[in-house]
């Protein structure tokens, strides 16, 4: 494992990190070193020195594949691989492995495909000519389609047809998500870096089945439920794929389709893992994140995770002073999850839109729903029709106001 990072005070988080995607994936670590550059040697990233360094290690320790913490450019990845004469895998190629065996659903599935190809492109290598074939029927004497054109064309074809089947998969997941704002219920979706306890939160609030693991992007395909809150009122949550820093451009663009749940919600849990000696790092991978889906500005409760693994009970009251609307909670042990639900019902209220309207009798069902799913302040049956002060969703007022024009 070859660890890049420039800054020094972060060592320990990225290697560490690095360490855990590399044990997700499935791969035993038999040597680690550290090259620390500012600007990465264009050929090899590494420089020359440092390559013949790490070929003798290679040939020492009897390696199969040489991970790099960082981004390769093609070429340099392709220069790495002759040098060091075994397979060479940078950050982004490690994840997309990761994502492969984790994904189950056709959309998974179909976005990890899709950003294998992507990756894969400018990568494909081959000698020119000499993998030439002759091109048949009169008149083709010269050579025809190399197999490196033929596999660039059978990949940009497949890539194409990706495209197509997950443009239809967004289509019925947007058809999900009418169908699920048709629902007089808020949404909102758990957020948080990669094994922060997204999962877990949603099965102990829901009884939901969602898959937990102790490892790097256990889940990716994004689970919602009902929550029944303490006053009557019910949530959709959704549980989204975990974040991690610097996630790799092309996995941000294959997985937008399921990062929208974030996109599309009516607030959020950031969800941290207080235990971890890294939090404010991964809170702000998460919410540089946040910021390129633009979903950075949405109501947000911060739910200090597994503080059971806390043991400064004086810092965590501090920590919880200090950070607006957050709780403290163990999912796994089911702790803190009163205050949790009085945050969620607070910023539901901060969601509703007061509604003071006269409604015919005819649509008396609305007076209903109100009750059901939002606060009536007061409801007099006058010979007019039904005069209505309400705080609702803004799906029943605007079901309201198309009632009363």
């Amino acid at each position: 494992m070859v660890y890049v990072n420039p800054d020094i005070e972060e060592d320990d988080y990225i290697e560490q990190e690095f360490k855990s995607l590399a044990v997700s994936a499935g791969l035993q670590i038999a040597a680690e070193t550290r090259q620390r550059r500012q600007n990465p040697d264009q050929t090899t990233f590494i420089g020359s020195g440092k390559a013949q360094e790490l070929f003798a290690v290679v040939r020492e320790m009897e390696v199969d594949v040489a991970l790099f913490d960082c981004e390769l450019t093609p070429l340099q990845q392709r220069n790495l691989e002759k040098l060091l004469q075994i397979k060479v895998i940078d950050r982004t190629q490690l994840i997309l492995d990761i994502f492969a065996q984790r994904a189950h659903s056709r959309e998974g599935v179909l976005q990890v495909e899709l950003a294998q190809l992507l990756y894969l492109m400018p990568r494909l290598t081959g000698k020119g000519g000499a993998l030439s074939r002759l091109g048949g029927g009169i008149g083709t004497r010269g050579p025809g389609e190399t197999k490196l054109e033929i596999d660039r064309r059978r990949i940009r074809e497949r890539i194409q047809h990706l495209q197509r089947e997950l443009e239809e998969v967004k289509r019925q997941r947007h058809h999900q998500r009418a169908s699920r704002r048709k629902l007089p219920f808020p949404a909102g979706a758990i957020v948080g870096y990669t094994n922060a306890g997204k999962s877990s939160l949603l099965n102990t609030l829901t009884g939901a089945d969602a898959y937990v693991d102790d490892r790097l992007f256990a889940t990716l395909d994004p689970t919602t439920r009902r929550v029944v809150l303490p006053d009557g009122w019910s949530v959709l949550l959704t549980d989204t794929v975990g974040f991690v820093d610097n996630l790799p451009t092309p996995l941000i663009a294959a997985f937008r389709s399921t990062l929208e749940e974030a996109q599309m919600a009516d607030f959020l849990l950031h969800v941290i893992d207080l235990s971890s000696p890294h939090w404010e790092l991964q809170r702000d991978a998460v919410e540089t994140t946040l910021v390129e889906l633009e979903a950075d500005q949405k109501p947000t409760i911060v739910v200090f995770n597994k503080v059971d693994r806390v043991k400064d009970s004086v810092w965590l009251k501090q920590m919880l002073e200090e950070t607006p609307h957050s709780v403290a909670i163990s999912a796994r042990k089911a702790q803190g999850l009163p205050p949790l639900m009085d945050r969620i019902v607070e910023t539901v209220q901060g969601l509703l839109v007061s509604v003071e309207a006269r409604l015919p009798y005819a649509e008396t069902r609305l007076v209903a729903e109100c009750y059901e799913y939002g606060r009536v302040l007061s409801a007099d049956y006058e010979e007019e029709g039904i005069m209505l002060r309400a705080q609702v969703i803004p799906e029943i007022a605007a079901k309201i106001r198309a009632a009363t024009k």
